[in-house]
């Protein structure tokens, strides 16, 4: 019985492992033996999860012709990679990628390092921020006193609680599109909405329209549910959306769904403009497909003279052509797990009926606690609070980089969480793994893209500031030594921070 469970191509592994190479280096540098590079690429790879473990690698002369590289060159990488325990090996069942005992097992997404990590650690993986207090405890409080009615009742509401969806409703009628509290439904976070979305609209083997780059979480769930990805380039720097490029997608691939983050995209910080939203609508009404747009950054303008457009949803308020979902997740905490979807009454019906057969409804005292924000004034008072600490924090590792780093190259975003860096032609796959090693996690620009995109880039979430900044920016200059001087094995052991 074969040990593998999956299985690489030549080719697509080799398209992988050139999409890694930086651009040439400088003099000084320590060149690995082409035996190792080829083993250190294909380690990245699996510690990264684009190989997934337990997938059968292709025999040597297939893989040694995809490269053009020596058979001995790509034996030699094998036994390397079988001496560190990233590569298993039976006669006649091939070879197929490990994790050494005692590793975790790698995935694309990007998960939060345990609390009991981070004094070592420098977290730059997950764009979140620290509860705005008081506010959540105020919110857990105003949500207790409000809990008895519901307590005599299953608890179970899987469109959600009646009196929260009136208020996302009537917060939308505010923004100027008219909406019922029937085109709302309440679920566990953003992801729990697109999960919902994607399960409805595109079954396994759909095609599903993402910009690229992208949320990597995102990306992810969608892989996992078994959609075809089909990425269209975003311009460069903060102009985002290229929209003849976005049409030509739509009319020739005629995806069943297509994801965007159009408020503060999701690396790059991007911000669409109302005529690139309008264009947007107006090309998915015309290939059929849903629209399925991620509000979850909308209200993290840092900027006071940044004008921001009307919503996606403005240019469908009826709901047919655009699912709008949002999130209390990076507005307020990311521990407050409530999103939500808006749509069409008859969309929100069929997700809400398909819900039945996955987590029933939301938790109670979580939608209480944000109904108690949004109607007492506290969630605008929080996200006061959230965009201050945000754009402070942006200002001082801003600085932090630019200093320490000044080749690598970014635009400052006028909102969101996240700098998209290019990182002075290193790798971000190597500037990740050799990171960890020096105490600061940041996630590769691999993990935003499809099939090996943006190796060249890291996804900087301006989440600490002050003395933290300055420490993780340290660090990071730290790490592109190493990489720049062909360093990438060893074992720096990673300072202690006290902040």
């Amino acid at each position: 019985m074969a040990e593998w469970t999956s299985a690489v191509g030549a080719v697509a592994l080799a398209r992988q492992l050139q999409a890694q190479q930086a651009r040439p280096a400088g003099p000084g540098t320590r060149r690995p033996p082409a035996y190792r590079a080829l083993a250190d690429g294909v380690r990245l790879l699996v510690l990264e999860g684009r190989v997934p473990v337990a997938a059968r690698l292709p025999a040597e002369r297939e893989l040694a012709v995809s490269l053009a590289v020596s058979r001995t060159t790509v034996a030699a990488a094998y036994e390397a990679l079988r001496a560190e325990g990233f590569l298993e090996s039976r006669r006649g069942a091939g070879s197929w990628t490990a994790v050494p005992a005692g590793n975790p097992l790698p995935a694309r997404g990007l998960e939060p390092l345990p609390p009991e990590s981070l004094g070592s650690m420098i977290d730059l993986g997950c764009a979140a921020l620290p509860a705005p207090e008081p506010w959540l405890t105020r919110s857990i409080q105003g949500a207790l006193e409000e809990l008895p009615p519901y307590a005599h009742t299953h608890g179970d509401y899987p469109a959600g609680l009646p009196a929260l969806r009136r208020m996302l409703a009537d917060r939308y009628t505010e923004r100027g599109i008219p909406t019922m509290p029937e085109q709302i439904m309440v679920t566990t976070g953003a992801m729990g909405a697109i999960d919902a979305i994607c399960h409805l609209f595109a079954g396994r083997g759909e095609r599903i329209a993402v910009e690229s780059p992208s949320y990597a979480n995102i990306l992810q769930l969608m892989r996992e549910a078994g959609a075809r990805l089909v990425p269209v380039a975003m311009a460069e720097g903060l102009r985002g959306w290229d929209m003849p490029r976005w049409r030509q997608v739509l009319r020739d691939a005629a995806p069943r769904l297509a994801y965007v983050v159009a408020d503060f995209h999701n690396p790059t910080g991007a911000l669409a403009d109302e005529d690139q939203r309008r264009q947007l609508v107006d090309a998915a009404r015309s290939a059929g497909t849903v629209l399925v747009v991620d509000e979850t950054m909308s209200e993290l303008c840092l900027d006071d003279d940044t004008d921001m457009p009307r919503p996606v949803c403005a240019f469908d308020p009826a709901g047919s052509t655009v699912l709008t979902v949002g999130s209390a997740s990076k507005a307020f905490w990311a521990g407050m797990r409530i999103g939500w979807v808006r749509a069409a009454p008859d969309v929100i019906r069929s997700l809400v009926a398909a819900r039945a057969y996955a987590d029933l409804g939301t938790p109670v005292l979580e939608q209480l606690g944000v109904n108690w924000l949004m109607g007492t004034g506290g969630w605008n008072e929080a996200v006061a609070l959230r965009r201050a600490q945000a754009r402070r924090n942006r200002d001082e590792m801003v600085t932090a980089l630019r200093r320490e780093l000044p080749g690598w190259e970014f635009e400052v975003p006028h909102g969101g969480l996240t700098l998209w860096v290019r990182a002075g032609g290193l790798s971000g796959s190597r500037l990740a793994e050799v990171g960890e090693r020096v105490g600061v996690r940041v996630p590769s620009g691999p993990r935003f893209g499809v099939d090996g995109a943006f190796e060249g880039y890291v996804r900087l979430p301006f989440t600490v500031g002050g003395p933290v900044a300055d420490e993780a920016a340290a660090r990071l200059a730290a790490a592109a030594r190493l990489v720049e001087t062909g360093v990438t094995t060893g074992t720096d052991a990673p300072r202690t921070f006290v902040a």
